[in-house]
């Protein structure tokens, strides 16, 4: 792999030289493969398909509940398991934000924001700690990106999750306060090196320069949205001080932040601050010194002396009357001539009662999510049908007898024409 010569330069002063040639090694290497289950979602497991599940994880990532290593990177895009959110395919060392969560949270109900969410990863990390009768709102400011975190929140499947498109201004402006806040601002992307050479020829030193001063306004705007006491989480998937300790420094002089520790273990091969003179606790992964990509976070608190967090309900609200949503948990049936007919939404978050089901094979539902046409067993009630996939639900058809005609999203079908052979190739 070619660096750029001046972030060479700039990692090989940050880290030393034979930091810098592990870290450099680290690189040239294939990146570890994980993945992150959905405890809501491996409930609708049989013991059997549990087994079956387990037996084809590796390591756990010792960072995060209910997350693995891969021995391999399989077909993702035919499991039905990951289309019913059943898991979520995530980086290591983003998954750092469980530990952060379960340690900082409190018991009680919280309002937490997603300020830079798409897609989705980080989202469903909180939502899988953040107690019951929390709300969590998924926001992404880039139009193109949101449909994707739009759709990776209703498969993850939790009905207390609104997902808007808006700006950090407009949550400032319309005064909405929350417990908590995640900002994975927008960065050069150094982290991303080994997964996206593409990248590598985006990196210069003028957009590092333009992220940090973005990064600052993005903050400043999401402070004035956290309450008095609250916690603000600041991430980047990048390397150099400018966007991550000098950024967190700024932070401590201009907001009055507090830096919070974090408990971690030594094995994990979490390294701290780089920036000379600066000893405040962040978290920085790696590559040849932590099983992941590269990642830096921080916890920040605010001064006891901010307005309360707003309740869900007033939250709801004002996010009704201000913003853009695209969703606001599953969405409800509708009725079109005889029929009530679902939302794939409400399948994948609250699955409905009353409704036949029909248990389909791994042929059949790649077939589903081809959007392709089925034909159920005879025996299988006329009308809306929900179908599943080992138990978990993937989604609603209408069964006219001879046929039954797909209602799975068209935006969300599969679209590649290379098929595998059967399911082995997959985690399912």
């Amino acid at each position: 792999m070619q660096l750029p010569p001046d972030f060479s330069d700039n990692m090989r002063l940050l880290l030393g030289d034979d930091a810098f040639g592990r870290f450099a090694s680290a690189l040239s290497q294939e990146p570890p493969v994980s993945i992150r289950l959905n405890p809501r979602k491996t409930a609708f497991l049989s013991p059997e398909h549990a087994d079956r599940l387990h037996q084809r994880l590796g390591e756990p990532v010792p960072w995060c509940r209910e997350a693995f290593y891969l021995p391999r990177r399989p077909q993702f895009t035919f499991d039905p398991l990951l289309h019913a959110g059943v898991y979520y395919v995530q980086e290591a060392s983003s998954m750092f934000l469980d530990t952060v969560l379960r340690q900082l949270l409190p018991a009680a109900p919280v309002a937490m924001l997603d300020l830079c969410a798409a897609p989705g990863g980080k989202s469903t990390v909180a939502r899988a700690v953040l107690p019951e009768g929390s709300l969590l709102v998924s926001n992404e400011p880039i139009r193109s990106r949101v449909q994707i975190l739009s759709e990776n929140m209703q498969k993850w499947g939790h009905p207390d999750v609104v997902v808007t498109n808006n700006y950090p201004e407009d949550y400032r402006r319309a005064g909405l306060t929350f417990d908590i806040v995640m900002c994975d601002v927008p960065c050069s992307g150094e982290g991303m090196f080994r997964k996206d050479t593409g990248a590598i020829g985006e990196w210069s030193l003028q957009n590092v320069a333009q992220c940090w001063q973005l990064q600052r306004h993005i903050v400043a705007d999401a402070w004035e949205c956290l309450a008095g006491g609250g916690l603000l989480i600041y991430s980047t998937c990048t390397f150099n001080t400018e966007e991550n300790e000098q950024n967190i420094r700024w932070f401590q002089h201009e907001l009055g932040a507090e830096v919070i520790a974090v408990d971690t273990d030594p094995s994990w091969g979490i390294t701290g601050s780089l920036l000379p003179h600066f000893t405040a606790p962040v978290y920085r992964f790696i590559p040849g010194f932590t099983r992941g990509e590269g990642l830096f976070m921080a916890v920040l608190r605010k001064g006891k002396d901010g307005p309360h967090a707003d309740p869900p309900a007033t939250i709801r609200q004002k996010l009704h009357k201000r913003m853009r949503i695209l969703i606001d948990g599953p969405k409800p049936p509708v009725q079109k001539g005889k029929d009530l007919v679902h939302d794939v939404s409400e399948a994948l978050m609250s699955p409905p009662v009353g409704v036949p089901v029909c248990e389909l094979s791994w042929q059949q539902a790649v077939a589903y999510l081809r959007k392709e046409t089925l034909t159920l067993p005879a025996d299988v009630p006329r009308g809306i049908v929900m179908v599943n996939f080992w138990g978990v639900p993937l989604g609603f058809v209408k069964n006219i007898g001879s046929r039954a005609n797909n209602l799975y999203p068209q935006e969300w079908k599969i679209r590649t024409t290379h098929i595998p052979n059967n399911y082995n190739e997959t985690i399912s």
